[in-house]
């Protein structure tokens, strides 16, 4: 079996890779350009315009008297802003050369129902210099399934480009029947729009610089999916304060985003950076999709859609800074839950999604995300969360909102779960074009054996069982506190069950180690991988093997010395550039810590926590991307990219709110906070966190470290809250 048939043609590989990128996001439109703003014609590493699972812009260059302009510098500012800076070479003229550097060139960007963009030319030759802007731009109308290299027997038809004076608008007409188009105009008016090759116009701009003028371009691009003729589409309108308008309406939403979530603040400076562009790209990952709800998306550009697993782990790391992520997170899932047996999308009644999708390749049918449901875990992360936010807020609305999609869950993990009534949680795929491999490692290689074999399903991985039997005890206890005392007896006697026969079956004493997985003949996979270490928080371990577990993550196969690999470089089948096989992924390296800290090790806590921050600092914008490779660390060396990772994604944004709660030893029941044994880092002296949500209160609290003990002290209370400190 092939690489291609492995992942049913679903690669998530494109022709090229850029390993340096800018990315702004504004609900469920994205821009990925490289560092100069800049999307190449004919590009193959995904850049461009994106709404809704499609590719609008595949072409966005800039020059000035034919010349590529010289980039200087780039800053995005809290996931909504772009600012580029150009200056020019020896530019060609009719009269004399333009010198260099005499022109400077500031591009401004920001998302709000499509691009807005400005540019501003100012002129410091001493002599009046005659110039000419041309703006490149084009649409190929591209599914991001194509962009990632899913190869379609035919696709629809490019419709002819429609030419006004302040713009054009391209469009297509795709094999679902929807018409998808993108408006762009400019003002002032271009002196000239020419279409030069399929789907692409050039504007230029004819402007005179004088000594120290200044001199504005304004693009607006719409992107649009109707049912109309793309012949009687309307350009889009701009005038100059459209861009200021966005701008401003951009910046007031992120401002209410912020004093609606716990603040942080401490004594190092980077640190600060890293926390608060972690809120606002938590914000900017989210978007709304009518009729179900809210939910922030997994990541920019492959994974910019609702995943079931990363949704809920996501508010679950975010859970202190804001509940109402995880709270609108639940109500989404519960609003897709499956409803009938459905082997063509792997779905089943109660089962969590994993993925939903809305591009012309999914509503033909070539994929199965309508949407798909190929998770093994996420009905498991359903339930914890439900269980994790009630105790949290301490309010039983949403217990009683949810409870039938709890019920659900629950029957789903009995009757189809289990799929030979072994107590444990397996997958095995139905849907022809589903996933292979359905836990969080979905890659089509994810699960092998130490010689490289595949396994065989039904396939029981280890972390599944301890995620189901946190599942099992929360809802016993939710369903105590409904008064449902026989049902909560039943599902802790199941758990207890599970966690017996867990045991007997994963644990390897002559290793001191789990099992990777059991295959489709009960098996045991021994391949040495990360995830025994996501049963440290469930419980599931007694705190002996919790303990072996967690120092075996650290032995230096293990440890790469920037992080927690997925797989111990000991392995025959190790590759530190695999995607699931050697790698480091920043929330898997999170879970564990928490891990760390449920089995009382949080002094383990530090030395991985340091390591993750040196590599932050190793990336643009301090942004842990969804992975790295597993190379290890070297001297004054930098963790190593891995070339087609989102940046950013969802739940690495969320490891460090998770990695810091555990370091703090915070956790909520209604109104009370508890802060046990907290534990800064050396780098960290003071940290003050602010307007934390507890119950239907607030708290302020400060931790300050002093000759290695970490101290707690209570600065504002707001509302009913109760602080219990323990040493």
């Amino acid at each position: 079996m092939n690489r291609v048939e492995c992942q049913a043609g679903l690669l998530a590989v494109p022709k090229e890779a850029e390993p340096r990128t800018e990315v702004l996001k504004e609900g469920d439109t994205f821009l990925v350009t490289l560092p100069d703003g800049s999307i190449p014609v004919d590009n193959g590493a995904g850049l461009g315009f994106y709404h809704r699972d499609t590719r609008f812009l595949n072409c966005l260059e800039m020059s000035v008297n034919g010349t590529a302009p010289v980039f200087l510098s780039a800053y995005t500012r809290d996931s909504h802003f772009g600012q580029m800076e150009f200056t020019n070479q020896e530019l060609p003229s009719e009269n004399c050369p333009v010198a260099p550097m005499s022109v400077h060139m500031r591009v401004l960007r920001t998302l709000r129902e499509g691009i807005h963009q400005r540019i501003r030319l100012t002129g410091y030759e001493r002599e009046k210099v005659e110039v000419v802007l041309s703006l490149l731009v084009g649409a190929d109308f591209v599914d991001i399934f194509e962009v990632r290299g899913l190869r379609r027997p035919r696709r629809g038809q490019i419709l002819p480009v429609k030419l006004e004076k302040h713009g054009f608008v391209l469009g297509y007409r795709g094999l679902d029947g929807s018409v998808r188009s993108v408006a762009v105009a400019f003002a002032p008016a271009p002196r000239s729009l020419e279409e030069v090759g399929a789907g692409r116009v050039r504007a230029t701009f004819q402007m005179t610089l004088t000594p120290g003028s200044k001199h504005y371009v304004h693009l607006h691009a719409v992107p649009k999916i109707h049912g109309e003729e793309a012949a009687g589409l309307p350009v889009a309108s701009v005038v100059p304060k459209s861009f200021k308008l966005a701008l401003a309406k951009n910046y007031e939403d992120y401002n209410r985003w912020k004093q609606r979530c716990t603040s942080f603040y401490c004594d190092d400076p980077l640190f600060n950076q890293l926390l608060n562009r972690t809120v606002t790209d938590i914000y900017s990952l989210s978007a709304d999709y009518p009729g179900i709800g809210r939910i922030v998306e997994a990541g920019v550009p492959w994974y910019a859609a609702p995943f079931g697993r990363d949704a809920l782990i996501v508010a679950w790391q975010t859970m202190w800074v804001n509940p109402d992520i995880a709270c609108e997170t639940l109500y989404f899932l519960a609003r897709l839950q499956g409803d009938r047996d459905n082997p063509g999308r792997d779905e089943q009644p109660g089962k969590i999604i994993h993925e939903l999708r809305r591009g012309e390749v999914t509503a033909c049918g070539e994929t199965p995300h309508n949407p798909y449901y190929g998770s093994v875990d996420s009905t498991l992360w359903f339930i914890v969360i439900l269980y994790e936010l009630v105790v949290w807020l301490g309010q039983d609305k949403i217990l009683q909102d949810l409870r039938p999609a709890l019920d659900r869950a629950l029957e789903w993990c009995s009757r189809y779960g289990d799929l030979d009534e072994d107590l444990f949680i397996e997958y095995r795929r139905n849907a022809e074009k589903g996933l292979i491999n359905q836990g969080w490692k979905d890659s089509w290689d994810a699960v092998v054996d130490p010689s490289g074999r595949l396994a065989e399903g039904p396939v029981a991985l280890v972390e599944v069982q301890g995620y189901y039997y946190k599942a099992l005890m929360g809802a016993s206890r939710l369903y105590q506190h409904l008064g449902e005392t026989a049902r909560a007896v039943r599902l802790r006697n199941r758990a207890r069950k599970l966690r017996r026969l867990f045991l007997e079956n994963f644990w390897l004493e002559e290793n001191k180690w789990l099992a990777f997985a059991l295959d489709g003949a009960k098996n045991r996979i021994v391949t040495a991988v990360s995830n025994p270490g996501h049963c440290l928080f469930t419980g599931i371990l007694p705190r002996k093997m919790a303990v072996q577990v967690a120092r075996r993550l650290l032995a230096p196969d293990f440890f790469s010395g920037w992080g927690i690999r997925t797989m111990s470089n000991r392995e025959a089948v190790f590759n530190p550039l695999s995607y699931h096989n050697g790698t480091v992924w920043p929330h898997d390296n999170a879970i564990i810590l928490t891990g760390f800290r449920a089995a009382g090790l949080a002094h383990l806590i530090e030395p991985v926590a340091t390591s993750l921050y040196q590599a932050a600092v190793g990336f643009p914008y301090l942004r842990l991307p969804e992975l790295f490779c597993g190379f290890a660390r070297r001297t004054d060396a930098s963790p190593v990219h891995y070339p087609v990772a989102c940046n950013p994604q969802a739940w690495a944004v969320g490891a460090w709110l998770q990695i810091l709660q555990a370091m703090l030893g915070l956790s909520c029941h209604g109104n009370q906070v508890r802060v046990s044994r907290p534990v800064l880092p050396k780098w960290i002296n003071e940290l003050t966190v602010s307007n934390l949500t507890v119950g239907s209160g607030r708290v302020d609290l400060e931790f300050t470290r002093d000759r290695n003990k970490t101290y707690c002290s209570v600065r504002k209370t707001n509302g009913p809250v109760h602080v219990v400190l323990e040493a």
